[in-house]
């Protein structure tokens, strides 16, 4: 096949899922020329993923989208009861607070993010990427299936096939991001190389419909696990009743050995296992869909290849423990769409894109790790209760006696119990998993300063930092109407920005010839000024750099500079500055 230098589009994406629907939303926003293609005829037909933490809210706030989000999801308050019982109406275990909705995080997580988590399932974020997406100028094709591609080193040639129509065309794009999910054909034929296991153990989703408000309203929550006979087969011992819509939409999660031949499941069956986890056998129960899936753990080490790019589920396959996947997804695609369009608009050097595996790969590894580890952390709850995979019915309640017992081994196993609860905190409350990613990567300088130290668990808590490489701090400012506004909304908008304060003036010539030496937007926000007052004082506490020092911020939002204090001269703050703009894009 003769290539040419003739492109139908500037990026083409393969997938409409989480990470796909952002990319298009992401480079349409940016005014990138953007085709999106999909083999199935619509949207997600089930609500798979539904935790949307608050970074994730972040990215959509900076899209503008973050009010859809808000009005179709359901509120953390509705959220956060974690329950653990023996079934619905019978025997509760425990209660775990989760997604900072305790007292002890709800002011952790209400004082370091401008958003609230939210549950949001898959089926209404996809259409509020994809509309918008679509409203901003990205073209869509459903029914169109990505066969193969060939690349150069001007641009990529895929095959797709119109699933109607039944045949085969080419489509000519600058880039390409393969977000086809976690058997990605793209991934495949670029030859990702990918770390791991895949098919650890088999997993079975029912969704379903009933008025289950007698049972959970008292105890709001996305999650009730349920201790059953059988649920261990294959699984993690526990079955699970996830909230969908509150009361009365749900998701059921039962385990099942992959060892042994995948279980045909008609909709009697379906009915009956939702009926058991519920403890009420005369439910008016109505079946939506059953599907069988694997659990997997592997991760990509690579996450491009040329002009190809994965993202999403094509790089990080693991189970829903700890609610990463669409979230890390949709943070792939924040870090990669930026970098592609000031490539693509000539504002960057290509070498700009290696630094998305080195940023992103390491974040796909660790919620990989974590989502798995979290999977395997109820073994202890089973342990002191006594009780094992084979258990019945009654040596379950059997343990749940034993830990109730006014006696000195009840007591014992009480203890035993309250940290085998309390260790699921790394999966419903990891607050830093979600937020403390640190970049390292030729698209981040090094400002000298000692290694973080870090005051409390990494994973469980969250640390502000304009450390570069780190996303910047979020604190409330006073726009010039006396309205809260918040850091994070300052920057972005696909553009770089340079923070500084009231005493920083001198940043302000050094952004303007920086902007006409580079021919990059470069906005100056002196925070302190009129539009963007520090009325909370916050900032000045968080900031770790002096009134007149300096912050480059990436459109992705995190840090990509810092210069503690102003220099001495307007000639030095330019030099300094467009020395750091050249370095981040690599010209």
């Amino acid at each position: 096949m003769a290539f040419t230098d003739h492109y139908d589009t500037d990026v083409l994406v393969v997938g409409s899922g989480p990470a796909g629907g952002s990319a298009a939303l992401l480079l349409a926003t940016y005014g990138i020329r953007t085709l999106l293609v999909t083999k199935y005829g619509w949207l997600a037909n089930t609500p798979r993923a539904h935790i949307t933490n608050q970074r994730t809210m972040e990215v959509l706030r900076d899209l503008g989208v973050e009010s859809e989000a808000v009005r179709e999801g359901s509120p953390s308050a509705l959220m956060g009861d974690t329950v653990l019982c023996t079934a619905l109406a019978g025997e509760e275990i425990g209660r775990i607070r989760s997604w900072g909705t305790g007292p002890g995080s709800a002011t952790e997580y209400g004082s370091k993010s401008p958003c609230e988590m939210i549950d949001l399932p898959q089926t209404y974020l996809e259409p509020i990427l994809l509309k918008n997406a679509a409203a901003r100028g990205a073209k869509v094709r459903f029914d169109t299936e990505f066969v193969s591609l060939t690349q150069d080193e001007n641009g990529v040639t895929a095959r797709l096939r119109d699933r109607i129509r039944g045949d085969e065309f080419t489509v000519r794009s600058r880039y390409l991001i393969g977000a086809d999910g976690g058997r990605s054909t793209v991934a495949e034929q670029i030859g990702l190389p990918i770390d791991g296991q895949m098919g650890k153990a088999g997993s079975m989703n029912i969704v379903f419909r009933a008025d289950l408000s007698r049972y959970v309203a008292h105890r709001p929550s996305v999650l009730y696990w349920v201790m059953r006979p059988g649920a261990g087969t294959g699984g993690i011992g526990m079955g699970l009743v996830r909230m969908v819509r509150p009361w009365n939409e749900w998701l059921l999660v039962w385990g099942y050995d992959i060892e042994q031949p995948p279980p045909q499941v008609d909709e009697e069956a379906a009915r009956q296992i939702v009926r058991d986890l519920i403890g009420d056998p005369g439910l008016p129960v109505e079946i939506t869909s059953t599907a069988l899936w694997t659990v997997n753990h592997s991760h990509a080490t690579e996450y491009s290849s040329g002009r190809v790019f994965c993202a999403g589920d094509a790089v990080h396959r693991h189970p829903p423990s700890n609610g990463l996947g669409s979230n890390t997804s949709v943070q792939d695609s924040y870090n990669l769409a930026w970098k592609l369009a000031m490539v693509i608009r000539g504002q960057a050097e290509p070498s700009l894109l290696d630094s998305y595996t080195a940023e992103r790969a390491p974040v796909g590894r660790q919620i990989v790790e974590r989502a798995n580890l979290s999977r395997d952390q109820f073994g202890p709850i089973f342990e002191a209760l006594g009780v094992g995979d084979a258990s019945d019915e009654a040596a379950i309640l059997t343990g749940l006696q034993a830990v109730r017992a006014g006696t000195a081994e009840g007591a014992q196993r009480r203890q035993a119990l309250e940290e085998a609860v309390r260790l699921k905190n790394y999966e419903f409350n990891a607050h830093g998993v979600e937020m403390n990613q640190r970049y390292v990567s030729a698209a981040v300088l090094d400002d000298g300063s000692a290694a973080e130290v870090w005051e409390h668990d990494p994973e469980l808590v969250h640390q502000p930092t304009t450390r570069p490489g780190a996303k910047v701090p979020h604190a409330w400012l006073v726009d010039a109407q006396g309205q809260r506004i918040s850091t994070l909304d300052v920057v972005g908008k696909g553009r770089f920005t340079l923070l500084t304060g009231l005493s920083g003036g001198v940043w302000e010539e050094a952004a303007e010839r920086s902007r006409r030496t580079l021919g990059v937007p470069l906005p100056v926000v002196r925070i302190g000024a009129d539009g963007s007052r520090d009325a909370y004082g916050d900032w000045s506490r968080i900031s770790e750099i002096a009134d007149d020092g300096a912050l480059l911020v990436r459109p992705d939002g995190h840090v990509a500079w810092r210069r503690a204090s102003g220099p001495e001269t307007a000639d030095s703050a330019y030099q300094q500055l467009l020395d750091a703009l050249r370095g981040v894009l690599h010209r």
